[in-house]
């Protein structure tokens, strides 16, 4: 029999891969992931720019989570694809054990990236309305999907290092705040095993690549958003005697609303009440119709939160009937359906994961952070009748020098959803992946 030489260098390679299996079987975790980091990272940093240059909007990730259960199939993983939308769910089932959920979110911002990488977005979509609008990795989506795919890859090399059973999913929709919940809906906890504990990452635009950053409790906000529209009169300029004139009553309105939290909630709760437009008019001559106002509540517990839109709607409403505004013309107020939940980390699972990253990582990178008011539907986890203890760590991404010049400069720099938002593609991607891959080791460990 004559074998080629194609087949003696498969067979030669097959060889090498088993060794390094073998070898990372029985290694030291540590040493272990350190190395199999090592050997994955130039496909890894090939797929973060993959990603980072087909960015796809909320609902819209068919080709994010094609590639993606892929790229988990190929792991090993079981995967099932089309959960809640275009959501992912792979599980590898390493035998007896704990259930563990690691999330990564796909979908990318209408932002017209301005970053000048090699790498750019210069991809276009269509919004909710039909028009057409640029389309970017804004906020380090596609670090999470990478660092998913590279953790699959490690523990899936590392089954002599924990038992149970692994649950990664590719989220849609964490920008509107209703892929979880579509996951969810779709029976994530029920068609797949239910996990004991969940957690994930999220980049953090202001803290250096390398390190990681941690909350205990509460981390981020509820966030409302509310539609506003200031219904009047319209007529003439010049007889305004006529009218009831929407853009005064709605200046009221927004001055009034900024003391719902200097009056009304309790010093020491956190609370925001922003209006983020306001819209209204013609032309100058012209007593208009009506004023839309779009308005975003943002708090921690619930009871702050039903306070804050309970005020809303009391101040909108009172400061129209004051003004004569008749019953058939008085604001409508919809709490559009995008409310995402705070995000409370589990004190005792925070405390634990850690401890596991100040050994794997070095206390010195390993950061407490205060809580912040942006918002993550990876929350909606936690949330369900079976009180799954949750927690989501910060992942620093900024270039270690740039951030230390631009704070010196006594600069901002860039911030999450921002055009010039860049990560640092290696240590950034090296150190998520290892924490995650430590966390699932510590919380799976045999």
């Amino acid at each position: 029999m004559i074998t080629s030489a194609r087949t003696v260098a498969a067979i030669v390679a097959a060889a090498v891969a088993l060794q390094l299996s073998a070898r990372a079987q029985s290694s030291d975790p540590r040493t272990a992931v350190t190395n199999l980091v090592d050997k994955e990272f130039p496909g890894l940093l090939e797929l973060y720019k993959h990603f980072h240059a087909n960015p796809e909007l909320s609902f819209q990730e068919e080709k994010s989570a094609a590639r993606l259960a892929g790229e988990l199939s190929r792991a090993g993983y079981v995967v099932t694809a089309k959960v809640g939308g275009h959501g992912v769910v792979a599980v590898l089932k390493n035998g007896d054990g704990p259930t563990l959920l690691i999330r990564g979110d796909m979908d990318a911002l209408p932002v017209k990236e301005q970053t000048g990488l090699p790498y750019a977005s210069q991809a276009r979509g269509l919004d909710d309305q039909g028009r057409e609008v640029d389309v970017m990795h804004a906020c380090g989506h596609d670090v999470h999907m990478t660092c998913l795919v590279g953790t699959a890859r490690a523990l899936a090399q590392l089954t002599n290092h924990w038992h149970g059973t692994l649950v990664l999913i590719g989220q849609p929709a964490e920008e509107r705040g209703g892929g979880a919940r579509a996951m969810l809906g779709d029976g994530l906890f029920t068609r797949f095993p239910k996990p004991n504990h969940c957690i994930a990452l999220h980049v953090g635009s202001d803290m250096p690549a390398g390190t990681v950053g941690y909350v205990e409790g509460y981390a981020l906000a509820n966030v409302d958003s509310v539609d506003v529209t200031v219904r009047g009169v319209g007529g003439h300029g010049a007889w305004p005697h006529t009218t009831k004139d929407p853009i005064v009553l709605a200046a009221q309105i927004v001055l009034a609303l900024q003391t719902i939290v200097s009056r009304e909630i309790q010093p020491g709760e956190p609370a925001v009440v922003t209006v983020g437009s306001i819209k209204g008019g013609e032309k100058h001559n012209i007593i208009s119709d009506e004023v839309k106002l779009q308005l975003t509540l943002r708090s921690y517990t619930d009871a702050v939160r039903q306070q804050t839109i309970a005020s809303v709607k009391r101040i909108v409403n009172g400061l129209a009937q004051a003004a004569g505004v008749p019953a058939d013309r008085l604001p409508v107020i919809k709490i559009k359906d995008e409310f995402t939940p705070a995000l409370y980390n589990d004190p005792a699972l925070t405390k634990r994961l850690a401890r596991v990253f100040e050994s794997w990582l070095s206390p010195a990178n390993v950061i407490p952070r205060k809580p912040v008011m942006g918002g993550e539907d990876f929350s909606e986890y936690g949330r369900t009748a079976d009180k799954i203890p949750i927690s989501m760590f910060w992942l620093g991404a900024a270039s270690p020098e740039v951030l230390k010049e631009t704070l010196k400069a006594g600069k901002v720099p860039p911030s999450l959803h921002s055009a010039f938002f860049r990560p640092e593609p290696e240590p950034t991607l090296r150190t998520g992946i290892t924490a995650l891959t430590a966390a699932a080791l510590e919380l799976l460990r045999k």
